[in-house]
């Protein structure tokens, strides 16, 4: 139970820092591809360093896994494309809020994923999340692009959480955010002679000085860091309850939009509303889970 208290204040923790992102990815000019690209770039290299440093093997004893979790690495680059994407086209409350969606994808992948019964309070507890998307959706039309761009990321989340809630089964979770963070950067470089070819007319692959600290935030706080310390907890926390948790996203974002940018940031009640919803799902679910626990082992019990 301490253990398991522990675990959720750093999953908190590491959901406000989360919360950051969206504001960094607005802060910096770098476009949204470019930006994923010198963020995985430089994650990499410092979870390499990290790694030597700690004397850790960086090797990986099965091919097949190796390619699974450079191939996680790409739907995390998809993931970060599309988030930052969303935040530009809208602004970061939106695009935190579109995150939110997250939970009702995995309720219905992990389970499935896992040859389980999918249980029906996630469900609901997802779809009260959703409903309360479905209000931001109403009140704020003019977000529509963004928002959708957000749940399509929410849902590419939701597909590498679920997998790399399996990757920690077996290896270091540095070790596996060091290869998807090379998995990323590959497949964004990838895209690149595409990108240039149908949405702009060149790279923007020389960052301003403020730009270099706003990516080096990003990639060592947010990525290194957070996303290290998200996979690590995999170990003990269902991806269901992770990604719940990261519906507070939106919350913590909010708040730190508000502090930063001001009025532009401030949307109508609302919005809020939707936000208090998604907040509710968030606290009712230990409470449903444990009781859910308690059912299935007293019927254990009685078989």
């Amino acid at each position: 139970m301490i253990q398991e208290k522990k675990d959720y204040l750093t999953l908190h923790f590491t959901v406000l820092i989360w919360g950051f992102t969206a504001i960094l990815g607005l802060l910096i000019e770098v476009p949204a591809v470019e930006v994923v690209f010198f963020r995985t770039l430089i994650s990499a290299v410092g979870l390499w360093l990290l790694l030597v440093l700690w004397k850790r093997s960086l090797k990986i004893d099965s091919r097949k896994y190796l390619l699974i979790i450079l191939g996680t690495g790409v739907l995390i680059a998809l993931h970060w494309i599309l988030f930052f994407l969303s935040a530009r086209i809208s602004n970061a409350s939106v695009c935190l809020a579109g995150m939110a969606t997250c939970s009702l994808w995995t309720s219905l992948i992990e389970p499935i994923s896992q040859k389980k019964k999918i249980k029906g309070f996630e469900v609901l507890l997802s779809i009260i999340a959703f409903i309360g998307i479905g209000v931001i959706f109403n009140v704020e039309f003019d977000y529509l692009s963004g928002l959708l761009t957000a749940v399509l990321s929410a849902f590419v989340a939701s597909v590498f959480t679920v997998i790399n809630g399996r990757l920690t089964k077996k290896y270091d979770p540095y070790v596996i955010t060091f290869y998807e963070m090379i998995g990323a950067c590959a497949a964004t470089a990838l895209f690149f002679p595409f990108y240039t070819a149908y949405f702009v007319d060149g790279l923007a692959l020389n960052p301003s000085m403020f730009d270099w600290v706003y990516l080096s935030i990003l990639a060592i706080v947010c990525t290194v860091y957070a996303y290290s310390v998200s996979v690590e907890l995999m170990k003990r926390l269902s991806a269901f309850s992770i990604n719940l948790v990261v519906n507070l996203e939106p919350v913590y974002g909010i708040i730190l939009a508000l502090v930063i940018f001001g009025d532009s940031e401030e949307m109508s009640p609302g919005f809020y509303l939707g936000t208090l919803l998604i907040l509710t799902s968030v606290l009712l679910y230990p409470l449903l889970n444990r009781r859910y626990k308690k059912k299935a082992l007293s019927t254990d019990i009685i078989r």
